[in-house]
């Protein structure tokens, strides 16, 4: 059985998908791109907005259902530039601080709204 999220604290869906789904202990939560929810739009233009803000969006939705960045057990990045790999890295290591969870990287010609990285999350209650 599966329980839909729907939160005003992380960006609304862009498109006919969930923000994120719980199917039994886990939840599975959407790609979160740099968009600051309080206006709807990116929060900058730049890598280290885009990837902070994504990272905030990540947390919101978390800390919505009572968990935290040690609950999640695999993060998906993507990056329309590998270029921007060490200064995602950086951002995404202060968020994840110890025991990392696995991850997946991968390069993309583009992202919705013109953005430059988006990130998703599994965690685990």
């Amino acid at each position: 059985m599966k329980k839909i999220v729907s939160v005003k604290s992380a960006p609304a869906a862009i498109g006919p998908y969930s923000q994120a789904v719980w199917a039994g202990e886990l939840l599975f939560c959407s790609g979160q791109l740099g968009i600051d929810p309080a206006v709807g739009s990116l929060s900058g233009d730049d890598i280290a907005s885009q990837t902070s803000q994504a990272v905030r969006n990540v947390s919101a939705l978390l800390e919505s259902q009572g968990l935290s960045a040690e609950n999640v057990v695999k993060t998906t990045v993507f990056l329309t530039d590998m270029g921007n790999f060490k200064a995602v890295n950086e951002i995404y290591g202060q968020f994840f601080k110890s025991e990392p969870p696995a991850r997946s990287c991968v390069a993309v010609a583009a992202l919705p709204l013109g953005a430059l990285v988006e990130i998703e999350v599994t965690a685990h209650k």
